[in-house]
């Protein structure tokens, strides 16, 4: 019937990426998608599918966990919000490493800037932008749902805006694969660090994790240096086409010929990952001054015992009896004559 077509239409533009056109290939004809303003109705659907996955964590793992460890306000709040990120990142990095493995963007490095801008995208790559958009969208009312307190919020806005900006941008201005690298390489770093926050809630003794964390940061912040200068310092300014371009997708490669523009935005990206190194070797150094203060007065304080256990004590010659010190021998003992002037 009419009304079902028409529903049907309805509910596709809701659940599928739109914008799908036919690219022909060697092999044939390929279907492949671009952007546009339609997209944001399949975000929409996709945030309260989001929300409603989030309701379900939260009900049957985190609260049924958060009951038997009895945290405190404060770190129940963190507990919550690290388990959240534990099975949203894991979801991710499992996702986009499948995503970058089957495109071919891993094993030939080159397809990151050849054949600039990529305007068309493989249906998995598009459905993995818009997601990853209704995810950190939905977000924003999980403030409020959540009940997150008050000197939390500026912190966790910083970081929603910090990657809507990066994700959003990377899909505007045609750098999605680009930008699948670098998410796989933040989102495996972030999971190591939440993962090892939900231990350490479990059991405060347990910092083990925190120091894998901290070797997969270092190295995913170099790989990600590199990855900046290997693109923007040597594959985009050999792009073919150097003109600006808006309608083809082609907005700033172009400026990339110009190597002033080229080393002051390689500058602002080497800034950037100083400063985060920087916060980085701040923290763990606090971490590991507590650690030792720590330490140290743990000995403090089994040296003072050990000391109070061997310290002998002091006895009277005999013992009481009715109150009275009776010798050894069980006589009371005799009082000594005060002679006279």
């Amino acid at each position: 019937c009419v009304f079902c077509q028409v529903t049907a239409k309805t509910a596709f533009l809701f659940i599928l990426p739109q914008y799908n056109v036919s690219v022909p290939t060697a092999e044939g004809e390929l279907v492949q998608y671009h952007y546009g303003l339609k997209d944001l109705v399949t975000i929409l659907f996709y945030i309260f599918i989001a929300i409603t996955l989030h309701a379900v964590v939260q009900e049957y793992a985190l609260d049924k966990i958060n009951r038997r460890l009895h945290l405190s306000k404060v770190k129940h709040s963190k507990f919550n919000e690290s388990g959240q990120l534990v099975a949203f990142h894991l979801t991710s990095v499992m996702w986009c490493l499948y995503v970058v493995v089957t495109e071919g963007y891993i094993s030939n490095p080159r397809s990151l800037w050849e054949n600039y801008p990529h305007v068309y995208l493989p249906f998995q790559v598009k459905f993995f932008y818009l997601c990853q958009l209704a995810y950190w969208l939905h977000a924003l009312p999980e403030l409020y749902f959540q009940k997150v307190r008050k000197e939390e919020i500026p912190r966790q806005l910083r970081c929603i805006t910090l990657y809507l900006v990066h994700i959003a941008g990377a899909y505007l201005l045609n750098l999605t694969r680009l930008g699948l690298i670098l998410l796989l390489l933040q989102y495996l770093a972030e999971f190591f660090f939440h993962m090892a926050r939900l231990i350490y809630f479990t059991d405060e003794n347990n910092e083990k994790l925190f120091n894998v964390w901290a070797v997969v940061f270092v190295v995913t912040r170099l790989f990600t240096l590199t990855l900046y200068i290997l693109v923007i310092g040597f594959g985009l300014p050999r792009v073919e086409s150097q003109t600006l371009d808006p309608e083809r997708g082609n907005f700033f490669s172009f400026l990339f010929n110009n190597i002033l523009f080229r080393m002051s935005v390689l500058l602002l990206v080497c800034l950037f990952q100083a400063s985060v190194m920087w916060r980085f070797i701040h923290f763990q150094l606090r971490r590991w001054r507590e650690y030792w203060n720590e330490q140290s007065s743990r000995k403090r304080t089994t040296s003072a015992s050990t000391k109070q256990q061997t310290k002998p004590l002091k006895r009277d010659s005999g013992y009481h009896e009715n109150g009275v010190v009776k010798a050894e021998n069980g006589t009371s003992p005799r009082t000594k004559k005060l002679k006279s002037p």
